[in-house]
């Protein structure tokens, strides 16, 4: 068996959003610092696949004008209800979640970076399929939004691991399975 892991890896409001209702992320703006990744180029070589819900992934295309610049570094999965070819470098699927996160991880290779919404992480972690959780947190508070975590799981055991703050007000919670 391969030591993969899945790896959530996504920043949240205070409040626990990860977009407006509207799917605004521009919020996500009021950290950010010249020169300062906030530990994902390090994060990034630990991976070599992606996989995001097709919410997600829409509005990726849209606020890169049409590019979904992950499929050019990482085999991607965006997980779907619908049937839909391949394009551009990304797998579109729409079988099994947990199917594929036990064939990803069964592979060689590096890490699996999971990217949400919520509706995928909901998915994931009803069958606590996530093995770690990096959280960045925005000092922000939305409101009112689409949430990370949906609720209606069990409870998952974790164990905290070092988190990180920045001089932005940012905070990076990081969680492993217990």
């Amino acid at each position: 068996m391969s030591s993969r892991k899945l790896v959530l890896y996504i920043s949240m409001s205070l409040d626990g959003f990860i977009a407006t209702k509207d799917d605004d992320l521009s919020w996500l703006s009021v950290v950010e610092k010249e020169g300062e990744d906030y530990g994902y180029a390090v994060f990034t070589e630990t991976v070599d696949t992606y996989i995001v819900g097709r919410v997600t992934y829409d509005i990726v295309l849209k606020l890169t004008g049409g590019i979904f610049p992950q499929a050019e570094k990482y085999r991607c999965y965006v997980i779907t209800r619908q049937e839909r070819a391949a394009e551009n470098g990304v797998t579109f699927y729409n079988g099994d979640l947990e199917e594929l996160i036990r064939k990803l991880k069964s592979e060689k290779g590096k890490n699996i970076y999971c990217d949400g919404g919520g509706q995928i992480v909901k998915l994931l972690m009803e069958n606590n399929l996530i093995d770690e959780y990096i959280i960045s947190v925005i000092p922000i508070l939305l409101g009112d939004g689409k949430r990370l975590f949906l609720g209606g799981t069990d409870r998952i055991a974790l164990k905290a691991m070092p988190s990180k703050d920045f001089a932005t007000g940012l905070v990076q919670l990081r969680y492993v399975k217990a």
